[in-house]
């Protein structure tokens, strides 16, 4: 077995994050409390020094690493910087909630950086171990992250039920990982494509199915979602607005790596799957959105159906088709920061903005911010010329083009019936009389980011080329 060195310049994003995490870690231990802006400092210059390697590590060239078991290519790098992006835009909406509620600690930013970390394995994962080591380090950070209110009931609820399923569904992902090494005797991506043409189509099958039901509990698609409400309504907003932006651009890449570089000629059979999974998720999602009154658990369902236009994207097995749905992944990412952000800037000392009926006349309390939510909630509901329009017409085009215009129908009638619940709140903002005639009042750093973000949306969605044109090349 010849075992060459590695090219540890490929990993280097990775490196650096886990040094810098675990300097994090110690310097954390040493820091009075007034002194804990210093380890938000440092967060923050760690995702900007973990860009700059990313952007100046990419060759344009496919490289594999580390015996097989690490890849860097266009799709990676993109992925990263979206992830290093929504981490950085966490961190700092996060940390006047976390003040208030004197929750300001380092774990809050370390957890973050290993959650991240995994997620960055992931999307370079190469091997099934790697990939399995990666969501684990995210899983772990999570459930961690989810119950960091130690004296919240809510909270602890959360974790527990987020512990208890996570850990059935790794063990699933993890049996059908088994199955799959043992027809084809290897643990690599490419190899597996390569033997799974001659392998035992039974028990890749099996081992296929036992797959997709730990990706699909990853991504919160019906009928692995049970915990998603749950969790995004226990957690801390600052720790729901982390699992429900950054993780699903590393969900995205773990559905590719595995079933687009390891499986793709089993395509006829992960693709019946999937559909059952996206028609489900659509479906539940946006009928029981409707049902809801706290804004976290309404945005909660909406993510379940968002998860069924991304898969759709993936189950028709094009270049075109993976493309449309990394823009669409991408683009949910910056609308769920945005809404999550919402909340965020809502809520204060004692009170937790999450409640539809907090947005009550914000329109009166704050014109600007009102206008914000309405970008974000009518680019969510998929209205033109806002991103959400394109990224669902992005992927409702390739189901089409690859013969199924009865699937295309079916998103658009529960995209209208998603419309409902997405209008309703625009509703409040703009006709109904205010609960409080309180100001908001919120730091310039979040003022400035939030509404850069909604801005985004609004200015992607009018100029849309040049995302799908990155997305196109990290395809081609």
């Amino acid at each position: 077995m010849n075992i060459e060195m590695p090219n540890f310049l490929l990993a280097l994003p990775e490196i650096f994050v886990l040094g810098m995490t675990c300097v994090l870690l110690v310097i954390d231990l040493f820091l009075k409390q007034q002194d804990r802006y210093l380890t938000y400092l440092l967060a923050l210059f760690t995702l900007l020094v973990a860009a700059v390697l990313t952007l100046y590590g990419d060759s344009g060239e496919r490289q594999i690493t580390f015996n097989g078991s690490y890849v860097a290519d266009s799709m990676s790098h993109v992925l990263k910087l979206g992830v290093y992006f929504a981490v950085f835009v966490v961190f700092v909406y996060a940390k006047d909630y976390l003040r208030d509620r004197n929750m300001f600690k380092g774990e809050f930013y370390i957890l973050g950086l290993f959650g991240m970390l995994g997620m960055m394995i992931m999307i370079s994962a190469h091997s099934l171990l790697t990939l399995y080591l990666g969501l684990e380090l995210l899983s772990l950070s999570l459930y961690a992250m989810v119950a960091l209110q130690r004296d919240s009931i809510h909270a602890s609820e959360a974790a527990m039920k987020y512990f208890v399923l996570g850990a059935i569904a790794s063990g699933m992902l993890l049996y059908g990982m088994s199955m799959i090494y043992g027809v084809t005797g290897t643990l690599q991506l490419d190899s597996i494509a390569e033997r799974a043409v001659s392998g035992d189509r039974t028990l890749l099958a099996f081992g296929l199915v036992f797959l997709l039901v730990g990706m699909a509990f990853k991504l919160g698609a019906v009928p692995f979602h049970m915990w998603v409400p749950d969790v995004y309504h226990g957690a801390p907003t600052a720790v729901t607005l982390y699992i429900g932006s950054a993780p699903k651009i590393a969900a995205f890449a773990m559905l590719v790596r595995l079933l687009v570089d390891g499986m793709i000629d089993l395509h006829d059979q992960w693709q019946g799957i999937l559909i059952i999974l996206a028609v489900l998720s659509m479906a539940v999602g946006n009928i029981v959105a409707i049902a809801q009154t706290n804004l976290k658990r309404m945005l909660a369902y909406s993510t379940i159906s968002h998860v069924g236009f991304l898969i759709l994207g993936i189950l028709t097995g094009t270049q075109s088709g993976f493309s449309a749905s990394m823009f669409y992944a991408l683009a949910y990412v910056l609308m769920a920061l945005g809404g999550f952000g919402m909340i965020i800037l809502l809520s204060r000392k004692g009170f937790e903005g999450d409640k539809l009926d907090d947005f009550k006349g914000l329109n009166r309390r704050s014109s600007w911010y009102a206008f914000m939510m309405l970008i974000l909630m009518f680019s969510m509901a998929g209205v033109p010329p806002f991103l959400g329009f394109w990224a669902k017409l992005a992927v409702l085009q390739e189901v089409v083009a690859a013969d199924m215009l009865w699937l295309a129908i079916v998103g658009v009638v529960f995209s209208v019936i998603g419309v409902f619940y997405y209008l309703r709140i625009v509703k409040l903002m703009y006709f109904d009389e205010p609960n409080s005639e309180e100001a908001l009042q919120c730091s310039t750093d979040m003022r400035l980011l939030i509404s850069a973000n909604a801005l985004m949306v609004l200015g992607i969605g009018l100029f849309p080329g040049a995302l799908m044109a990155v997305c196109t090349a990290a395809f081609s």
